[in-house]
């Protein structure tokens, strides 16, 4: 029998995907075709937006606990999709111009209650450039959860409860990422304003139907699956990233073709699956997800996974802090 691993295992390769991003523009040049922006992302969130804040106004004068089962069982997946309307805004795939993107970025935290979307975008560009190293990748667990919630069952199900926690904590040890800027201050005050408007117009029970789908969304639910999905040694001891071609990926934008967004990140959700397809040879031997439902119960029931399973690195390579993470639109360009 197999014991969960006691460590993050330590590497010193380089992160896989800069390496599969040259090997597949050299094999492929045709994906510049793919490095397009998609506006239709735009509307997307805005109808999330529009459907959250309507599920508040029509909770808004029922009991609190109604909240419980539309949030879990509705709110989380529109919440889910907003996230990843964030994440496409984060990489500037909606619109050309920055402040349309920021702007659109802003407007899909909106019915998540808490203002994270620029924040998220300036952590998750130094996720994709320094992949696994400690200080500046805030994905990474910290020391202390791992040590903490180890392999225990009861501990990852209270992990996965208090994930959103656990991610800002995480982020006090990146110290060499700006935290706070125009735009992040442009987002707080725009949620402020939202959040406000939510309570004088419907009342608190819309603002808890809010949070709470933002809560389930990315925490103790099948959707929360995504986060171990992504990087956690699930599938085998070696491969860092793993992809999920299930269901979800048709409501939930192709969040799950997670290989291939690392790979090239200039690409925005709709074409990833066409990148798959063009480059099938680099794809297909990958270990990938195929059920969140399945995950979500593996990992909490799996004594074999721990929040160690993980790869670190110490190297940086020879990025710097203001890489953008599109190594694949620079080596097109080049």
């Amino acid at each position: 029998m197999v014991s969960a691993p006691t460590a993050f295992t330590l590497v010193t390769a380089t992160e896989p995907h800069r390496v599969r991003t040259r090997q597949i523009i050299k094999a492929h040049p045709e994906v510049k075709q793919l490095m397009t922006r998609n506006p239709v992302t735009f509307l997307i969130g805005l109808g999330c937006v529009l459907a959250q804040v309507g599920l508040a106004y029509f909770l808004r004068d029922k009991a609190w606990y109604w909240t419980l089962p539309v949030a879990y069982l509705v709110g989380a997946f529109f919440s889910h999709t907003l996230f990843v309307v964030i994440h496409e805004a984060a990489h500037n795939l909606v619109f050309k111009g920055l402040w349309k993107n920021v702007a659109t970025g802003i407007l899909a935290n909106f019915p998540s209650v808490f203002p994270t979307a620029i924040s998220f975008k300036n952590f998750h560009i130094k996720h994709h450039v320094f992949q696994g190293v400690h200080e500046l990748d805030a994905d990474l667990p910290d020391w202390y959860e791992a040590k903490l919630i180890r392999n225990y069952s009861v501990g990852k199900a209270i992990w996965l409860f208090f994930f959103p926690v656990f991610q800002v904590i995480r982020t006090a040890r990146c110290r060499e990422v700006a935290t706070i800027d125009k735009y992040v201050a442009a987002n707080i005050v725009a949620q402020i304003a939202f959040d406000v408007a939510i309570v004088y117009f419907f009342g608190w029970t819309a603002l808890l139907y809010l949070f709470l789908s933002f809560w389930f969304s990315v925490g103790l639910h099948p959707l929360g699956a995504r986060w171990i999905q992504e990087h956690y040694l699930t599938l085998s001891p070696e491969q860092e990233t793993y992809s999920y071609y299930g269901r979800l990926n048709g409501i939930n934008m192709n969040v799950g073709y997670h290989n291939e967004h690392h790979d090239m990140p200039s690409i925005p959700w709709n074409n990833l699956p066409k990148l798959k397809s063009v480059a099938p040879e680099f794809y297909e031997p990958l270990l990938a997800h195929t059920s969140y439902t399945r995950l979500f119960f593996r990992f909490l029931f799996d004594q074999e996974i721990s929040l160690y399973s993980r790869i670190m690195r110490k190297e940086r390579g020879t990025a710097t802090l203001k890489d953008q993470s599109v190594p694949d639109k620079e080596l097109l360009s080049a």
